[in-house]
């Protein structure tokens, strides 16, 4: 068994060192304009399941210096999605989404679901599940605090906080599970024909809703046989041949 193990270890390390050979081999080619050379030795390393936001980054990259807008987009928000935060893929991205021929504007979101959305995503939902979690370990403590303290101000104090905790451990679950719900319906898209005609139902016949082109972020609704109805940010649905759109989630 210690043989198996000690072998597979062996094989990731090789592994790991290869992947980081064929990262500087492609770095250097895009340092030396070679783009396309870059992205396929990019793409090897994306073939033995190694992602992260540094290799999307640079593969979208290469793309944007070849005016692929459709992969430049998709690797981008590949990148975005591991780090959300990051400054240089937020601008870089933006660059790449001028690119497109399709402006849509964002639908506006007002009232109480503009305000619970926001409040939602300050956190992940990893991470409000750790907060609920902290908080009714918080509950758990202060009151047995409360129960066996015997001091009245201080009984008062626990019972407080405790209650407090509880209520706050209550909210936190409700914005876990909303957090997780709205992960689950997250389905974006990439579109990646030069020129995609969206149709008002699944099939050839039906009316032509709207042209899409490449580069466009799309939310994938629903699927039938070999078409995805799709929703635009500013509302606007319709469907459309899966092949000329790449999923995001897909890795």
């Amino acid at each position: 068994m210690k043989n198996i193990l000690y072998i597979l270890l062996f094989f990731i390390g090789s592994l790991s060192a290869q992947n980081e050979k064929i990262f500087d081999q492609a770095n250097a080619l895009y340092n030396e304009g070679k783009y396309a050379e870059a992205i396929d030795r990019y793409e090897v390393i994306l073939n033995t399941d190694k992602h992260s936001a540094e290799l999307y980054f640079n593969i979208a990259n290469a793309h944007y210096k070849l005016n692929n807008i459709a992969p430049s987009v998709y690797y981008y928000e590949k990148a975005l999605a591991l780090k959300p935060k990051d400054k240089d893929i937020q601008g870089n991205l933006a660059f790449a989404n001028n690119m497109r021929i399709d402006a849509i504007d964002n639908l506006p979101e007002v009232g109480l679901t503009r305000f619970v959305k926001k409040a939602t995503n300050t956190l992940s939902f990893d991470g409000w599940a750790k907060l609920s979690i902290g908080l009714v370990v918080m509950f758990v403590l202060f009151y047995l605090l409360y129960y066996f303290t015997f001091g009245t101000g201080k009984k008062r104090f626990y019972f407080v906080t405790s209650t407090l905790s509880v209520v706050l451990a209550l909210v936190a679950l409700v914005f876990t599970f909303y957090s997780y719900s709205l992960a689950q319906k997250n389905n974006p898209a990439i579109i990646f024909a030069k020129e995609s005609k969206v149709k008002s139902e699944p099939n050839l016949r039906s009316d032509e809703a709207f042209v899409l082109h490449e580069g466009t972020k799309v939310q994938v609704l629903d699927t039938v046989k070999s078409w995805k109805k799709i929703k635009l940010n500013d509302g606007k649905t319709g469907w459309i041949q899966g092949e000329d759109l790449k999923l995001l989630n897909n890795i």
